[in-house]
């Protein structure tokens, strides 16, 4: 069996995951040099008409706090992907049924398990669209893949993207 990284639909996924890790990554750029370049804007105003501009402080801080908020997401998601990248390149994708339990709550019955025991896991993502079409695809055919440390990541026909999950343990 091929790796499920030489599957088509897995390099297209993947590529897409890291586009919208360059794009948080290239929005929180653009926020911290905004807030920069105001802050510098504001401080020539200043000393060139003596007048403080009201509001520009809190607009500075907002802008740098939320590009550095988008720039750590960003590099998140670019590791992830080089980790997951890497990791496919070495385990197959496994086919099986997905039930979700809760909105980031799902279990993984796969087809290749004698055991009757599914794969219980917890959504890595909070973004609310990837939660729910993670919740449409219950009782659909899904396929997942290990990818080490306890993480999985789980795709399916139409679906378009990857998602993370790591396993958890079931309370008695």
């Amino acid at each position: 069996m091929l790796p499920a990284s030489e599957d088509p639909q897995t390099r297209t996924a993947l590529a897409a995951h890291q586009a919208g890790a360059l794009r948080w990554l290239g929005g929180g750029v653009i926020a911290m040099v905004l807030g920069v370049l105001l802050a510098v804007g504001a401080v020539a105003m200043a000393e060139n008409s003596g007048r403080r501009v009201p509001g520009v402080g809190l607009v500075v801080l907002v802008l740098v706090f939320l590009g550095v908020a988008a720039i750590v997401a960003g590099i998140g998601a670019l590791v992830r992907t080089v980790r997951w990248r890497r990791a496919l390149a070495t385990v197959t994708w496994r086919a099986g049924t997905l039930r979700t339990a809760g909105p980031a709550i799902i279990a993984f019955e796969p087809y290749d398990v004698l055991d009757d025991e599914p794969v219980h896991l917890r959504l890595l993502s909070t973004a609310i669209w990837r939660t729910r079409a993670v919740q449409g695809l219950d009782g659909a055919l899904v396929m997942a893949a290990p990818v080490g440390g306890g993480h999985w990541v789980l795709t399916a026909d139409g679906l378009g993207t990857i998602v993370g999950a790591r396993s958890v343990r079931r309370r008695s």
